[in-house]
């Protein structure tokens, strides 16, 4: 009698494709080197449920097919594929508000100032998803200058997802995404798209926004080209996706990039261990001051 592969469970109910332990194994594998996300085996639902629909898109007939695809070394789009369907991008404006309030009253106020006498400011958003992130960020400083983008500021929004940084760069939001915007910067900050209908309205990034935000692809385990150093970066619900080691090792190479009384915001779920901690100093609601950054 042949034996069959070990399974996973969560493989379908219908049993449409096999989903081996190999098969998980490999994906997992490819999926941390190229990524740094960390797959953990009870994720093997999740897996089979959105890579099978991959499997269906490209005519394959097993998961064994598939790994030989995103191994192969044509498959780099694939395997971009399947990193975006294995993540999840759930963001929102304004989501932990206490940051953009710090950044208010806080931190914005000087920076602000030395950017009319020609100063510069930049602010970091890495890993900007749908872009909600950076745009909230240009909105809490154009709400304080309204003609910011007369001076040298700038917002970085990065991510490792294609998909999610042509999304934040063509800038449209339909009306649900942008009930949390406060109605004055909804009326001043954003327009309705022409492609905008009733039942489905659409809106678009004012100009001012757009000036502000700069999106780009990066991946936080791979080159970083920027040559300059930040004032802010925000890295918030990122590194739960990496293991131990990567998680701080992102965090020693922010404090590179941080001048001194920079900050650092992430997560309500992430705290800073490892090297970082001899840079960054905790000041409370997950937020960091850079305490023995030395910009670039």
């Amino acid at each position: 009698m042949n034996s069959k592969p070990k399974g996973r469970e969560g493989q379908g109910s219908e049993g449409e494709f096999l989903l081996t332990d190999g098969d998980f194994d490999t994906i997992a594998k490819i999926l941390y080197e190229d990524a740094g996300i960390v797959l953990a085996p009870q994720k093997s639902t999740l897996v089979y449920s959105r890579l099978a629909k991959r499997l269906r898109a490209l005519g394959l007939a097993s998961f064994k097919d598939y790994c030989s695809l995103i191994a192969s070394t044509g498959g780099a789009g694939e395997r971009m594929t399947m990193m975006a369907a294995l993540t999840t991008n759930v963001t929102q404006f304004f989501r932990e508000n206490h940051h953009f309030e710090h950044l208010k009253k806080s931190h914005l106020p000087p920076l602000l100032e030395a950017a009319k006498r020609g100063g510069r400011v930049r602010i970091w958003s890495a890993g900007c998803s749908n872009g909600h992130e950076p745009y909230t960020i240009a909105l809490t400083i154009l709400s304080m200058l309204p003609n910011a983008a007369d001076y040298d500021i700038k917002v970085l929004a990065s991510d490792i997802d294609p998909n999610v940084v042509a999304f934040g760069r063509a800038g449209i939001y339909d009306e649900g995404a942008i009930e949390p915007v406060p109605a004055e910067l909804r009326r001043r900050w954003f327009s309705e798209a022409v492609n905008s209908m009733p039942g489905n309205r659409l809106f678009e990034v004012s100009d001012a926004m757009r000036t502000l935000v700069a999106f780009r692809e990066l991946n936080l385990i791979g080159e970083w080209p920027m040559k300059g150093s930040f004032q802010a970066i925000f890295c918030r619900n990122v590194t739960i996706y990496f293991d131990q080691p990567t998680r701080e090792r992102i965090w020693r190479r922010f404090c590179d990039f941080l001048e001194p009384d920079a900050w650092l915001y992430v997560g309500h779920s992430e705290r800073l261990t490892g090297p970082a901690q001899d840079f960054l100093a905790y000041e409370g609601t997950t937020a960091y001051r850079c305490i023995r950054g030395t910009g670039r």
